[in-house]
């Protein structure tokens, strides 16, 4: 069951009653740290944002009788809340900011019925390394792609008008192709030279031209006015006529529990989208999971094509790719619409057709 607007039930995990899942005790958690004073805060904050990446569910290991102490952000004290809540489930609905999350245990639930879903993926699109704000380098992400059969990675590091986050200009830029040069000369998976181009409200990238061109792919995000409440839907429209990229990233801009991100005439920008062959992002990181399952299913009416992204800061965060590739399975995401699933020629083609409109 995909992580959607919960009803937790009201009696214990007995027979017939469905066990309280990770997503329902995130919330719970989350709760918790809003009424929490002191040192509590910071740890019901923290083990609500871990349980979203506990592999397992909770209630089936209270089941076989393990530890509730071995997840991460749980130690005695929250373990017996926790168990707590196991035989007593209360009712629960998120707000909007905590809402439509899928937990990794439950991404990986909806995978393992439809196995050959994942084994469609070619390599995943979005991840930054030292260049920018990342603590891999070049080599440790292609080496991590390579272990998980990836046929291709994009590099995506930030481009020079996020200061904030390490952004690169075009030297840099230019300086870091022979890195990926130099780690596509050791490793099967292929490095693409791409960029995280960093859009301004107008849709306007900060990175000259010509130099983007001469990369393998671009991806475009907003980074600035994420908490404004207006309508944003000429922001997106201008951004899908920047010729620049193919890619919009992390769309909506949400972060879990800190930021609603922006709103729009979603239809409107899905059908735009399309229109343009432009691909919108699954920005698979845990507190992004951008777009959420909710707008999927309008893009997916829509006829849009999808990029699946980890936004990995580290090798082992690749992981990631698990909860972006179960939200396009849950939404009903077409195979031919997930730009992931082509292999590099196919994608390469993909691009240049864009590039030639």
């Amino acid at each position: 069951m995909a992580a959607k607007d919960k009803k937790i039930p009201t009696t214990g995990s007995r027979a017939g009653v469905p066990p309280i899942t990770n997503s329902a005790i995130g919330e719970l958690l989350a709760r918790e740290a809003e009424n929490a004073k002191g040192h509590l805060v910071r740890a019901f904050r923290r083990a609500a944002r871990a349980a979203f990446l506990w592999p397992r569910e909770a209630a089936e290991l209270a089941a076989s009788g393990e530890s509730l102490t071995g997840l991460a952000g749980v130690g005695p004290f929250l373990a017996k809340r926790i168990h707590e809540w196991i035989e007593h489930p209360p009712r629960v609905r998120a707000p909007e900011i905590r809402r439509d999350f899928l937990s990794l245990a439950e991404a990986r639930d909806l995978l393992a019925c439809t196995p050959d879903w994942a084994k469609r993926l070619h390599g995943d699109l979005q991840m930054h390394t030292q260049w920018s704000d990342g603590s891999g380098g070049v080599a440790e992400m292609a080496e991590a792609g390579a272990m998980r059969g990836y046929e291709y990675i994009g590099i995506t590091d930030h481009s020079k008008g996020l200061k904030i986050a390490g952004g690169i200009d075009e030297q840099q830029l230019s300086e870091q192709a022979r890195d990926i040069a130099a780690a596509n000369a050791r490793s099967s998976c292929r490095a693409l030279r791409s960029i995280e181009l960093n859009l301004n409200p107008r849709g306007e990238g900060d990175m000259d031209s010509a130099a983007l061109s001469r990369l393998d792919i671009v991806l475009g995000s907003f980074h600035s006015s994420l908490r404004t409440t207006e309508d944003q839907t000429a922001r997106y429209l201008a951004a899908l006529r920047n010729r620049d990229i193919q890619i919009l990233g992390h769309p909506r801009g949400r972060i879990y529990n800190y930021r609603l991100g922006l709103k729009a005439d979603w239809p409107r920008v899905f059908a735009a989208a399309a229109k343009a062959s432009k691909a919108l992002e699954i920005d698979s990181y845990p507190d992004r999971q951008d777009l959420s399952l909710g707008l999927l299913k309008m893009a997916k009416r829509e006829g849009c094509s999808i990029s699946l992204g980890t936004d990995a800061h580290h090798p082992w965060q690749l992981e990631f790719i698990e909860l972006g590739l179960a939200a396009a399975l849950e939404a009903k995401i077409r195979p031919e619409r997930i730009i992931n699933f082509l292999p590099l020629p196919e994608l390469q083609n993909w691009v240049a057709s864009l590039r030639d409109r």
